[in-house]
């Protein structure tokens, strides 16, 4: 598609733009690029470059910007990265591994979000690990006519309570028979493992204790659904220094309406999560964050050897893409070491 010239200017010229965000002109790019060529010759090349709609000259300025599509060829064919031992990362990062602190797997994910966004000084979004709704131990309690507590309890701890309405008024007689039922038969089971043995169990039992039994495997799902926060967000409010978004307020509502609906950036990070390593989405390639402006680098992270949730960086498409690399690469492993130590 590019001849050997080409490729170096459009190199030099993404580079430059990165690192001081101003238009670059053909004689910057002469001394950026190393090459001896003719004022003319490099104009002419820029033209090209142009007509390919890899680059763009702003209104204001006889330099010339990259677009998205110039973004994804330089990612794509000329950035290069070194792979990093997690041991001799910057002292920056290094640090960062004592922030993140195994006890809570919700609050490792927080401070992933976080250390996301303090690192790459944009958006450090986190999709926490989908729980297995496994239960070690679980109890009813009668509250009144029709109105049960049904109390949950995770290997790790935690508890959720739910309370549930009958169709009949049972006794407390009644509860501990299928309290100790479930206890016997169904501890260590994921949720969705315990609803497919009711079904197929449910003529063994009596009718309006499997009726309970099925009612307490949905209340366990529902709190096991809200217990959990599927996307952590930080550093927002970091994108209103973004000059290519902070003066254009119909883009900003938008973006943050966006953050709003994290459902539709789960879509995004589940994408990612079926991918192997880092993934960068450049001008709205992802169709979830559809904004010219901005780029999303993502990885996966594992616990335990598999893969459970996926990371990344929000920002805009003038952004130091080695360093995100980096930094989304190294957080992914970091919390998944961090999630591991259980």
């Amino acid at each position: 598609m590019l001849d050997e010239r080409a490729r170096t200017l459009l190199k030099a010229l993404v580079e430059r733009h990165i690192a001081d965000g101003q238009p670059v002109g053909s004689r910057t790019l002469s001394r950026a690029s190393g090459l001896e060529l003719s004022p003319a010759t490099i104009r002419n090349v820029m033209a090209d470059l142009e007509d390919l709609g890899l680059i763009a000259s702003p209104h204001t300025s006889a330099g010339r910007v990259p677009t998205a599509r110039g973004y994804r060829l330089f990612v794509d064919t000329m950035l290069t990265t070194h792979a990093l031992d997690p041991e001799r990362v910057s002292a920056e990062v290094a640090a960062a591994r004592e922030q993140l602190h195994p006890d809570q797997p919700q609050r490792v994910i927080a401070q992933a979000a976080q250390l996301l966004s303090s690192l790459s000084n944009f958006v450090g979004v986190v999709s926490a690990p989908r729980r297995a709704g496994t239960f070690a131990h679980i109890e009813f309690l009668r509250l009144g006519e029709r109105r049960v507590l049904v109390i949950l309890v995770a290997p790790d701890g935690d508890v959720q309570n739910r309370v549930i309405f009958t169709v009949r008024d049972y006794t407390q007689g009644e509860l501990v028979e299928a309290t100790n039922y479930l206890n016997v038969h169904y501890a260590g089971l994921a949720i969705d493992e315990m609803r497919a043995r009711l079904q197929g169990e449910v003529e063994a039992l009596r009718s309006e204790i499997a009726a309970l039994m099925h009612a307490a495997v949905q209340a366990g799902s529902d709190a096991l659904a809200e217990s959990t926060e599927q996307v952590v967000l930080s550093g927002e409010r970091k994108l209103l220094d973004v000059p290519a978004l902070g003066h254009d307020m119909d883009a900003l509502r938008r973006l943050f309406d966006l953050f709003e609906r994290k459902t539709e950036l789960m879509r995004l990070l589940d994408v990612s999560q079926r991918a192997e390593g880092v993934r960068i989405f450049i001008g709205g390639e992802s169709q979830v964050v559809p904004f010219e402006t901005l780029s999303v680098v993502t990885a996966p992270y594992e616990v335990d050897g598999l893969v459970v949730g996926t990371l990344g960086v929000i920002g805009p498409t003038r952004m130091s893409y080695e360093r995100m690399i980096q930094i989304v690469d190294i957080t992914a492993r970091l919390v998944g070491n961090a999630l591991s130590v259980r």
